[in-house]
């Protein structure tokens, strides 16, 4: 260990702030480990059930972790919260209107950002500990029970929009954040406190599904995550409800939207790590050419990549509703290689996109397989498919 002598809170706070400049980190603010001002809100959140399926989110242990930092980690004083942008602009702004190409979420074309995110709080940590204070704590990529984005803007970072971002005045949303929790008082950044969205109001309105629903009492702003397209696309494991998959459209992981209509985000900076930078085929993907795609190819194309959260059945359930929503004959031969599918979620969205699309050859596809059809879930899509009015 080779610290220096005592420090003061105050020189310790600016040192941890140029180290994790140094690091990459974007911003930096520091906060006090105190009870969230929102945890109230949160549980009467989880009480309505809008977390929906996402069970990690509303068991006793978790909810009092989130109310109190000093419940996640025994002594927790201080919260060092980074901030890491990933902002990519799209290399053809064309994909997002052809609707024959699937729409990614910006922060999923890259690398999984939590393991290089995770790997320089470490660091941060251990050098704290190691040159600056004897300090115990743990750091935290999104993964943990923290309510970061509270976090963030108690650490001075900005402040949390209605589409329950946080925003930064002079570099919009596209933004990773951590945080480091440690048992040492520190000097802390002052609150972001106040609320630029105003009157605005364009993420509501934008909202394909109605997820957002403004500000509670409290002031913080509340989305019902039931119907949010990142939910619907990523944490829902099971079929995605029939009045939703059209408001869906193209976007096949994640959503921006809400995102993309703030006005905040004209300042958004792109990315200068390379590991965020889209890769090859995750910028406007066929979604035809991903219909098709194996577990072998799904393994080997996501491999490190935030889109493996969803599995291969998972993915091409939503690949199966863009299709749908696109509507083309095109689509055919291609769905009803889904149709035949070993995973039942698949087989099922396959069939309700070939309803949609309606044509002959969609109805024959839907004909045959009923006949061999055991799933009971699926035999009920292909049923509803059948008796759609769209082009029957």
């Amino acid at each position: 260990m080779t610290q220096t002598a005592a420090l003061s809170p105050a020189a310790l706070s600016a040192r941890i702030r140029n180290r994790a400049r140094e690091m990459g980190f974007d911003l930096v603010g520091i906060a006090p480990a105190h009870p969230s001002a929102h945890g109230d809100a949160y549980e009467r959140w989880v009480a309505l059930g809008m977390h929906g399926e996402m069970g990690y989110l509303s068991r006793e242990d978790a909810v009092a972790r989130r109310k109190d930092p000093a419940v996640l980690v025994p002594g927790a004083r201080s919260a060092v919260v980074v901030a890491l942008r990933y902002y990519v602009p799209d290399a053809d702004p064309a994909v997002t209107g052809d609707a024959s190409r699937g729409i990614v979420a910006r922060y999923a074309r890259g690398d999984d950002y939590h393991e290089l995110m995770k790997e320089r709080l470490i660091a941060l940590q251990e050098w704290i500990a190691a040159e600056l204070v004897p300090a115990g704590g743990r750091a935290y990529v999104d993964t943990g029970a923290v309510l970061e984005r509270e976090l963030a803007q108690r650490a001075g970072i900005g402040w949390q929009g209605k589409n329950t971002m946080l925003i930064h005045p002079r570099r919009g949303s596209y933004h990773f954040i951590g945080e480091v929790l440690l048992d040492v008082e520190l000097e802390y950044d002052h609150p972001f406190a106040s609320d630029h969205c105003g009157s605005c109001h364009r993420c509501l309105d934008a909202c394909p599904t109605g997820a957002l629903l403004g500000r509670d009492a409290a002031g913080a702003p509340v989305m019902d995550a039931r119907r949010c397209i990142s939910y619907l696309t990523i944490e829902l494991k099971g079929p995605i409800p029939r009045e939703l998959r059209p408001m869906i459209g193209n976007r096949v992981y994640g959503c921006d939207i809400c995102q993309e209509v703030c006005p905040w985000n004209r300042f958004a900076q792109p990315t200068n790590e390379a590991a965020f930078l889209a890769r090859e085929g995750l910028d406007g993907p066929s979604l035809i050419g991903w219909m098709t795609m194996t577990q072998e190819e799904f393994s080997r194309r996501f491999r490190n990549s935030p889109i493996k959260r969803t599995k291969r059945r998972g993915l091409l359930r939503n690949v199966a509703v863009a299709l749908g929503n696109w509507g083309s004959p095109e689509a055919v031969p291609a769905l009803t290689v889904a149709l035949n599918d070993e995973e039942p979620l698949v087989r099922g969205h396959a069939a309700w996109a070939l309803g949609r699309i309606g044509t002959e050859a969609a109805r024959q596809a839907l004909r045959e397989r009923t006949e061999v059809e055991e799933d009971a879930s699926v035999r009920q899509e292909i049923r509803l498919a059948m008796e759609s009015k769209a082009g029957f």
